[in-house]
């Protein structure tokens, strides 16, 4: 039986650590999750926990370790995987009784899955041979999310010795990090997000487990994050070149979504199902072809037939119907739900003052912000304790974080190394130069925020866990950066697994009061603020380029309007009321584009 008998959506990765040890929380129910490997620190930290947790032997592997980081991932992730199967195990050995792991496995399934159907007709069978047998054909099959890892690929910062001399390139974050991945035992997927890095994937062809064996099966799989099909394909190429094969493509909402967002340029997420929907056989057989071809070249294994290729989707999903229709509708393989987990203490790491906040949060404390060091726009929630670490460092005239971890160092403005734009050395350095500027104060203070504002997500990413788990806090920081979706607004307390997959699967409805536009809308709305944000940092200093560029994005949004104005007919789940509201806001909407002006270009003197 294969894990898609069984749940139809899965946990995508959430920050360093709010999904990093997931797997332990929910695999052994059949739910698949993605583990951030990134911060390699972290990684052993907790490597250790659930060593002392689960009573296995830790041995340290510290930075004197050759090749250190790598050797990390790969304990934590074998570590994950013996401790699951244990679980798994366990699990099968147990009574059907009410309100054991073993019943919380099939009570949490979808009411249409097969497996749930069988586990009905068991709970309504006499003691007998025939409840019998039912009962251990369910425990057949019983199977466990797959351990997914998460790598954003241009988190790639070269490796230096001690002494400051540069290391091989394959000793770079994300190649370490995916070396400890692809020497790991796990039999599960990656995750690459955060674009194209020609390095990392050139290197994916040295590890065998990504090619099939003989009889055409992978030990471990590629997982495409994409914005839009024409990312699909051109990253899908060039991989299948290689002979590696892509078994998913997870499309995630440019904007509605959690941690970094990558906009597009205002191709709504409808329109962009709409083309994987009419074109999921063409690309699957394009790459069949090229893969086939290269596997052919390299004298490996071939597939004797197509494989599987995924398509889902992820990114402000909020309601029973809406995960419904995206199933239902584009043919979608599965769904993610990220944000609202976070108010799941069963399932994510957030400690007990985060969570609070959250559960109590209105709708303006969830804000796109300009925090990231990488100067991608960030979600970020108002009320965390790093918002208020970050002004407090600010009032007090010392603007910057100190940087103990260095993932984010790239700028080397005044440094020969990299440093990070939310370190203090480099925002002291740049205030310096402002300064001298001369600026008039309007212009200056405006600057001087763009600089003040890059906060350490390093250490903020980790915080949680560590303050949950009553771990030693790294260097004494104990600030918490959280960053989820905008459609975390729309839900409000703290809950159980059992009843955010009720809620996930229409068994009930978790939403709060506030009115929620569908998901569509809600992304629409997100887009309209981001142009209007665009355009207020152009006006007086547009040039032809950014012209083009603000007219395509309004272009695209509107044909996203028209198109969801003729989708209202095949929305079938909803009520007429839902529908009116829906088409309301869509001419809203339009409206506001269409007499949106764009600023004009002014002539290069």
């Amino acid at each position: 039986m294969s894990r898609a008998e069984q749940h139809t959506f899965h946990i995508p990765v959430m920050g360093l650590c709010y999904t990093i040890d997931t797997p332990l929380k929910i695999a052994r129910f059949g739910i698949s999750s993605v583990v951030s490997i990134i911060e390699d620190e972290l990684v052993e930290e907790m490597r250790k926990y659930h060593c002392l947790q689960s009573g296995e032997q830790y041995d340290a592997i510290t930075t004197d370790v050759f090749d250190f980081r790598a050797k990390r991932i790969t304990a934590y992730l074998d570590l994950l995987n013996r401790l699951v199967k244990q679980q798994v195990n366990l699990l099968r050995t147990l009574p059907f009784e009410e309100g054991n792991d073993l019943t919380k496995y099939f009570e949490l399934l979808p009411d249409n899955s097969p497996v749930k159907k069988t586990y009905r007709e068991m709970q309504h069978s006499e003691e007998g041979k025939k409840k019998e047998s039912l009962q251990q054909e369910l425990r057949s099959k019983i199977i466990a999310g797959s351990i997914d890892v998460n790598i954003m690929s241009k988190i790639d910062k070269p490796a230096y010795t001690k002494s400051g001399e540069p290391l091989p390139l394959e000793y770079s974050d994300a190649l370490s990090a995916f070396r400890g991945f692809a020497n790991s035992e796990l039999d599960s997927s990656v995750v690459f997000s955060a674009g194209y890095n020609p390095r990392l994937y050139a290197y994916i062809e040295n590890f065998r487990d990504f090619f099939p064996d003989a009889n055409g099966n992978l030990k471990k799989k590629i997982i495409l994050k994409v914005s839009d099909y024409r990312s699909a394909l051109t990253q899908g190429k060039l991989m299948a070149k290689k002979g590696l094969w892509v078994s998913e493509f997870r499309i995630e909402s440019g904007l509605n979504c959690g941690g970094h967002a990558f906009a597009t340029d205002g191709i709504l997420l409808g329109p962009i199902l709409e083309e994987f929907k009419v074109k999921k056989q063409e690309i699957a057989a394009e790459l069949f072809e090229m893969c086939s071809r290269a596997l052919t070249e390299k004298k490996y294994d071939a597939f004797p037939q197509q494989p599987g290729m995924k398509i889902t989707v992820q990114g402000g999903i909020g309601t029973s119907n809406e995960n419904n229709f995206l199933l239902g509708y584009y043919d979608v393989d599965g769904t993610g739900w990220g944000s609202p987990f976070l108010l799941v203490p069963e399932v994510t790491n957030v400690d007990d003052e985060t969570l609070h906040q959250l559960a109590t949060a209105e709708k303006e404390d969830y804000y796109l912000s300009n925090n990231s060091p990488l100067g991608i726009p960030f979600h970020n929630f108002r009320k965390s304790s790093a918002q208020k670490q970050m002004q407090l460092r600010i009032d007090k005239g010392r603007p910057g974080s100190p940087c103990y971890k260095k993932f984010l160092s790239t700028n080397t403005e005044f440094t020969a190394l990299p440093i990070c734009t939310a370190s203090r050395e480099y925002q002291q350095l740049k205030i310096k130069q402002l300064e001298e500027k001369n600026l008039p104060e309007q212009i200056f203070e405006a600057e001087l925020k763009t600089i003040v504002e890059k906060d350490c997500l390093c250490e903020g990413l980790d915080a949680s866990i560590l303050l949950k788990n009553h771990m030693p806090l790294h260097h004494h920081l104990k600030a918490v950066t959280i960053c989820p979706g905008p459609n975390l607004a729309y839900f409000s307390g703290i809950f159980t697994l059992q009843q955010m997959a009720d809620h996930i699967y229409g068994r009930c409805n978790l939403l709060n009061s506030l009115r929620r536009p569908n998901m569509f809308v809600n992304e629409l709305n997100l887009y309209t603020d981001y142009l209007k944000n665009e355009i207020s940092k152009s006006i007086g200093e547009i040039n032809a380029r950014q012209a083009k560029y603000l007219q395509t994005f309004k272009t695209n949004l509107l044909e996203g309007v028209d198109y969801y104005k003729r989708l209202l007919t095949s929305i079938h789940q909803e009520s007429e009321r839902y529908l009116a509201v829906m088409k309301e806001d869509l001419s809203n909407a339009e409206s506001w584009l269409q007499n949106l002006a764009l600023p004009e270009v002014v002539p290069v003197k």
